[in-house]
């Protein structure tokens, strides 16, 4: 890839023919820069793309129509390569309300090949190709201008080595017949319900949520909905609304004036004066509400429950042994628990952790298969 030509698309015609370099390339590696300190939204600031035949920068700051991009990039006939692809596919879903098609994640493809869920980029390059990216320019304002060539190398980076890296591993599963299982995955990654938040959800996000009880917790999800359509209108952080905290205090308490409100600790004149009475009427208006659910801590488990989690531990660490992946990437002793209780939610009941042990796991509870010992080693067998 370093002998690709580069090119810093900052103007229309640049990327007129950046862009048709690229039309013929069977994949995209693709990677975005942003910011979003100070916005609800992610501030688009820089995209990286590699294609077979070219490797580019495209500055939207700069470039005033993008259009020619967004086709190339919504393209059906070409594969999307992203890494940790979810923060640059919201990008693409908020400029455009849909996302590109079809797509492929190294990070979710790489436990496949053994490696940790969540594996960095710059570790998986180094495990994969054996090169040492540099990590000096991290904490970069992305926004301003001009990036010097240090930045360029360093942002180009990203898709310099990810369009090898995912020839690399997209070989290694064809050849164990895996990269199937990563459709569902993928699937999810494009799905526009994975970037919307309902409002009438958003208090489920709220830390200390769990702790209020009854009438609170009703009215924090009114806070919440509140907040969220706020936020979005004017393109501010939550918590530059109303943070987190203060959220659940103003429900645990129930302030329905002003007076009452300003009494709080950490409510701030400009929160008072701006939002105060909009919060005292949500507060008053909550009281006819239904209480949402709780989410509730499980109860304790009898021994017989623990034995036969363990059980079921046994069978990931045995099929985790023979597909050569570590037992964590297949499944925790959460998902465990809730395959237990409510089997049709757990991930282990789809994707291709269900081929690989959710179908196993099944058997075994019932009685399909079973457990046994020869020679000192453990077997998973039919069950006759």
């Amino acid at each position: 890839m370093r002998d690709l030509p580069f090119v810093y698309a900052d103007n229309e015609e640049k990327l007129r023919q950046l862009c048709k370099q690229l039309a013929s390339s069977p994949w995209l590696a693709i990677d975005t820069e942003f910011l979003r300190e100070s916005t609800y939204y992610p501030e688009f600031c820089l995209l990286q793309i590699a294609g077979e035949n070219a490797l580019a920068c495209v500055d939207p700051l700069k470039v005033g129509d993008l259009s020619p991009l967004w086709r190339l990039i919504y393209q059906p006939g070409i594969v999307k390569v992203f890494h940790a692809g979810r923060q640059d596919l919201e990008i693409f879903y908020h400029l455009h309300g849909d996302l590109p098609r079809p797509v492929f994640d190294t990070q979710l493809a790489a436990p496949l090949l053994g490696y940790p869920e969540q594996i960095g980029y710059a570790n998986l390059v180094a495990e994969e190709l054996g090169v040492q990216l540099q990590k000096g320019h991290s904490r970069t304002d992305w926004q301003r201008r001009p990036l010097s060539r240090e930045q360029i190398e360093y942002a180009t980076d990203d898709v310099r080595y990810l369009a090898p890296l995912y020839l690399r591993i997209r070989e290694k599963l064809e050849r164990l017949h895996r990269l199937e299982w990563l459709q569902e995955d993928f699937e999810t990654l494009t799905d526009p319900a994975t970037y919307t938040t309902p409002p009438e959800d958003a208090w489920l996000r709220i830390k200390g949520a769990r702790k209020l009880k009854g009438r609170q917790m009703a009215i924090l999800k009114r806070l919440a909905a509140w907040r969220e359509g706020v936020a979005r209108e004017e393109n501010l952080p939550r918590g530059w609304i109303v943070k987190d905290d203060l959220l659940c205090h103003i429900a645990r308490l129930k302030p329905q004036t002003p007076k009452a409100l300003a009494q709080l600790r950490g409510i701030g004149d400009k929160t008072l004066k701006r939002h105060g009475e909009t919060l005292c009427r949500l507060v008053e208006a909550a009281a006819q509400d239904a209480i949402p659910e709780p989410s509730r801590r499980p109860p304790a488990r009898s021994a017989e429950e623990e034995a036969l989690l363990d059980l079921l531990g046994a069978v990931v660490r045995l099929q985790a042994a023979n597909h050569h992946i570590t037992p964590s990437v297949l499944a925790s002793r959460k998902d465990l628990e809730r395959f237990l209780d409510q089997p049709e939610r757990s991930r282990l009941f789809q994707g291709w952790r269900h081929k690989l042990v959710g179908e196993a796991l099944t058997d075994l509870l019932q009685g399909r298969k079973r457990l046994s010992i020869d020679q000192g080693r453990l077997r998973l067998e039919d069950n006759p």
